[in-house]
This record gives structure tokens, C-alpha cells and sequence, in this order.
């Protein structure tokens, strides 16, 4: 296993040598032959630039939602559904969190004993699932909930049953994962990459979901709680990404090269790659949470980026933070590709990826105090031996 630490600070402990171009990056997947889409829903996020998280008390992490976020919750509330009946599917906004699920599962994590350490682990803090691809729709159950077809197409990896409908609780229910530990039954999607020259998607070959500390001090840190929805990336951004420029998919493979490729396409937006190399894309998500609301009216809202090794008081919450390292087996063409959040093809900036977690309480936590806490590199397995 080959560590590889980028200028930004950001470490991939990768088999690969992955490194990324910006310090912004992010993800994507893809599927078999469609047309150009042509609709752009308002997935917004952040084009996550390394940062580091801070040391949340555990006051803040059992404490109530406010006024605010609860009028919001209960504003137009109905009785509860019957138990026979599938849970109501609820709007995007505000999500509290289930103070009482949560406060168990902070206690639970507070007396989780750290396990002991074996020989030659590393001192990478961080723990990782390894996917694959799923299945693409055009919906988003975190942007457009309930509303199957409103988005643009999407590809999904981990959970197999996410659709439009998807609530956090399907994702404990229908538990079928692409994804390696088969305890992360978290769903993960991103706009589809397709080919320019035949209108054909292009799947990933290699998805990697990191969830590790940013900062250099553990202290405060907290798992991630169950049904925690996060966007990275900005669906509306349609920016040239020339070479050099940040957010663009860049170009890697065992052993060293040329990130930048070793051609452009036609329009200078996409790498072509040399040697054994094919494109890459990497995205960085915040690492601190307000410790109330799972979601928020623009999916972003209730998360922050750290700063040093402190969270923002008003997210004080010191998390993992997400980080996906994808990999597509295309090596680039002249002709160059385009995302479905950008019908017009011309470059990379509108990459962005979505994030539902939900795993095992108990692998979270242990996870979380073994790798991430006691900052030790950890696999598929935990300890990376």
C-alpha cells in the first residue's frame, strides 16, 4: 500500500498513486448508452478545499434543536403513519436530528474502548469503504425527494435500493451494498460522465469513500451520525477547467506521472492520459456538523469546513470528513467528455457528489474511535496491517 500526500495536505492511502489537481476536486460514475440530458437540478454544495476540523464539546453534541429548526420541522406535521404503511416521504429543508438515537449512539462511542494497535499500522487518520458501481436514475433523494425523473442522471454506488423515495430508514431496511465493509449501507451518487463522441456514459472503475480527520489533534472527535445527507461541488458551475486549473479530473495510475496528461481536448477542459494513466477525480467534503439538523434547505448549511484544528462554534461538531477518490477506466479522447449537470459539455467545474450515510452504530464507532480518534490508518477491516 502506497501513501501519496498531495501539495494541499490531503493523503490518499491508496494502492494507486492518486493524487489530486485541485484543491477543490470531486467525483462520478456512470452506466449504458443515453442521449445528452438535458435538465440541471439545483444541486448546491461546496468545492471542498482542504481544511481542518476542530474539537466539539460534548455538550454541543447532545444538544437540543433549536426553536427554529423545529418550527421548521413540525410546521404542517401529520399523524404518524400506521405501522403498515411506508413513512411519509419527507421535503428537502430542515431534518433534525433523533436527539434520542443520537445521544445513544454518543454514549455508546464515549465508552467504546480503543482496540489494541498491531504492529506496522500507520498513522494516517482514517478508515475507508471501497465501492462500486450500482445503478444511474434520474432522481436525488437528498435535492428532490419523492420526485422520481426530476433530476439530471445521476450514478449511484453502495446502497443498491436508492431511488427517488429513498428516507433514512429504507437504507437500514434494504441493506444490499456495493460496498466494501457490507456494514456501510450509506448510499453515494454523482452526476453521470459521458463520452462526447458516442453520448455514452462512462462508469467507474474504482470508488473509494475515505472518512478521516483533516486536523492535526483528535480531540472532540465524534462519529458521524446516522442519516447525515451532505453535497459537495456546485451542479451550476460552468467554468472552463484548463490544465492547472482546480476541480478538474486529472490523471493517475500505478506509479508516477503526468496529472495534467499528456494532450488536452479539442476544448483544453479534459486531460488525456499517457501511459498506463486514466482519469481521476477527487472531492473533499466539510468536517464539522452543528450537532442538530441531518440536512438543510440548500444541503449544506448544517456542515462546515474546520479551520486549524477548530470547528466553527455554530458547527461544533468535529466529524470525518468524506472524501471520494474515483477512478474511470477511459484514458481521455480529443473529443473529451461531458457531466449531465452540464448539457452544454464544455467543461469539469460542475462535478459534484452527494453523501447519505448511514452505517452499522456499532462499525461507525469503532471506526471512528480506532482510525479517525486514535489516528491509525484503517481499511476495508480496520486496522491496516
Amino acid at each position: 500500500m502506497s501513501i501519496v500526500r498531495n501539495k494541499w495536505g490531503i493523503t490518499a492511502g491508496l494502492a494507486a498513486a492518486v493524487v489530486v489537481v485541485g484543491a477543490a476536486a470531486v467525483y462520478l460514475s456512470g452506466g449504458d448508452t443515453e442521449p445528452k440530458p438535458t435538465n440541471v437540478s439545483n444541486a448546491a454544495g461546496y468545492l471542498g478545499a482542504e481544511s481542518s476540523p476542530s474539537s466539539p464539546s460534548l455538550s454541543a453534541a447532545s444538544a437540543q434543536p433549536s426553536a427554529t429548526a423545529s418550527a421548521r420541522a413540525g410546521a404542517g406535521a401529520k399523524p404518524s403513519t400506521p405501522a403498515d404503511q411506508p413513512p411519509p416521504i419527507p421535503k428537502a429543508g430542515w431534518i433534525p436530528v433523533d436527539r434520542a438515537a443520537w445521544n445513544a449512539q454518543v454514549a455508546a462511542y464515549n465508552a467504546l474502548k480503543i482496540d489494541p494497535v498491531p504492529a506496522g499500522v500507520g498513522n494516517l487518520a482514517e478508515f475507508r469503504a471501497d465501492c462500486t458501481y450500482s445503478h444511474r436514475l434520474p432522481d436525488d433523494p437528498i435535492v428532490a425527494p419523492g420526485l422520481p425523473g426530476a433530476s439530471h442522471m445521476h450514478s449511484f454506488v453502495g446502497n443498491k435500493a436508492v431511488k427517488a423515495s429513498t428516507v433514512a430508514s429504507d437504507l437500514t431496511k434494504f441493506t444490499a451494498t456495493t460496498c466494501k465493509p457490507v456494514q456501510d449501507h450509506s448510499a453515494y451518487w454523482v452526476p453521470t460522465l459521458y463520452d462526447n463522441a458516442t453520448n455514452k456514459p462512462v462508469e467507474t472503475t474504482g470508488f473509494r469513500v475515505y472518512y478521516r480527520a483533516l486536523s492535526k489533534d483528535s480531540k472532540g472527535q465524534m462519529p458521524m451520525p446516522s442519516g447525515l445527507r451532505m453535497i459537495s461541488g456546485d451542479a451550476k458551475k460552468k467554468k472552463p477547467t484548463p490544465r492547472g486549473a482546480q476541480g478538474q479530473f486529472y490523471c493517475a495510475f500505478y506509479g508516477p506521472g503526468d496529472l495534467d496528461g499528456i494532450a488536452r481536448s479539442t476544448n483544453g477542459n479534459w486531460p488525456i492520459c499517457g501511459g498506463n494513466a486514466t482519469l481521476h477525480f477527487m472531492m473533499q467534503f466539510p468536517d464539522c456538523w452543528d450537532g442538530k439538523n441531518l440536512d438543510s434547505p440548500n444541503h449544506k448549511d448544517h456542515v462546515a469546513y474546520g479551520s486549524g484544528n477548530a470547528c466553527p462554534s455554530s458547527h461544533p461538531v468535529k466529524i470525518p470528513a468524506i472524501t471520494f477518490d474515483i477512478q474511470y477506466g477511459v484514458k481521455g479522447t480529443p473529443a473529451g467528455y461531458y457531466l449531465s449537470s452540464d448539457k452544454e459539455g464544455k467543461s469539469a467545474s460542475s462535478m459534484h457528489g452527494d453523501a447519505f450515510v448511514m452505517w452499522d452504530v456499532a462499525t461507525m464507532n469503532k471506526r471512528t474511535k480506532n482510525c479517525v480518534f486514535q489516528r491509525r490508518t484503517c481499511d476495508n477491516n480496520g486496522y491496516q496491517k
